[in-house]
């Protein structure tokens, strides 16, 4: 067994125990496919990452994503906030912006102050959901026959699909049958009324994990960068908003969304909760 360096953060807020908690495994180049597997599905987080040397020259650190359940070829959540731990620690980026390597490829992550910020990848299933589908999820979430506004493939590696509900009321009811959604990836969407929800946020969203450990997601990037390239290329939202994300569980995520000369970036805050060391 060996000794790595380790550390726990919260993603998506500035304060601890409000955001998405995510443990981070550095120097992790020693360990097997199946002891990262099994780390993971210890840590009982809903992702847990693996930080090693990159393999292609144009990256600063290679990583690797894990649910208690599988691997993940990209996250938002694990992606800053292992940027926010590799810097912590030291980490010197090549170039003004930090480059990341994992299964989809490079993911380029951007400083904004003390917050990071990454750009959303490409999706790779977009369009309407199919009529069959989608009545498995309105169920599965408990919906009305006419709750659902719309609905679209948001999946850039983690298989989501989100459906957009008329107000946010809806989406922080929501108590789903999980024995309908089975497997999905599910993302649920509504704008803010500023006039009786505030301006703090212009959009809430929740995400539901059906067959992994953790089936609520308190704060994700991945599926808020695939909304936004949805509600951005259909002109449902404006060229900066955030995202309100986690309050049904007790938290406070906030994502920032931007769109910057037809490049969109998803960003927050992260802050270290335990750092030390572990035995693998």
């Amino acid at each position: 067994m060996s000794r790595f360096d380790f550390k726990q953060v919260d993603v998506f807020s500035d304060e601890p125990l409000k955001g998405n908690p995510l443990a981070v495994v550095f120097g992790a180049d020693p360990l097997s496919d199946a002891r990262m597997a099994a780390f993971a599905n210890w840590t009982n987080l809903s992702e847990t990452t693996f930080i090693l040397e990159p393999r292609d020259p144009r990256a600063d650190y290679r990583l690797r994503i894990f649910t208690t359940l599988q691997e993940l070829p990209f996250a938002g959540h694990p992606t800053l906030g292992s940027c926010h731990a590799w810097l912590e620690a030291g980490g010197v980026p090549k170039g003004e912006e930090i480059v990341q390597e994992c299964a989809v490829g490079l993911v380029r992550i951007r400083r904004n102050g003390a917050e990071l910020a990454f750009l959303a990848p490409p999706l790779l299933k977009s369009g309407p959901v199919e009529a069959g589908l989608l009545e498995q999820v309105r169920q599965g979430l408990r919906l009305a026959p006419d709750a659902i506004v719309d609905a679209q493939w948001v999946d850039n590696g983690a298989g989501w699909l989100a459906v957009l509900l008329a107000e946010r009321g809806q989406v922080l009811d929501l108590q789903p049958d999980y024995s309908q959604l089975k497997d999905l990836a599910v993302g649920v969407i509504a704008p803010w009324n500023p006039e009786r929800d505030g301006d703090a946020a212009q959009f809430e969203v929740r995400a539901f994990i059906a067959g992994d450990g953790m089936p609520e997601d308190p704060a994700t990037g991945s599926l808020n960068a695939g909304i936004a390239q949805w509600l951005l290329g259909a002109g449902l939202a404006p060229e900066s908003y955030v995202v309100s994300q986690g309050l049904s569980m007790g938290r406070a995520g906030r994502i920032q969304v931007e769109r910057l000369d037809d490049e969109i970036w998803i960003g927050g805050s992260a802050v270290t909760c335990i750092e030390g060391s572990l035995t693998l």
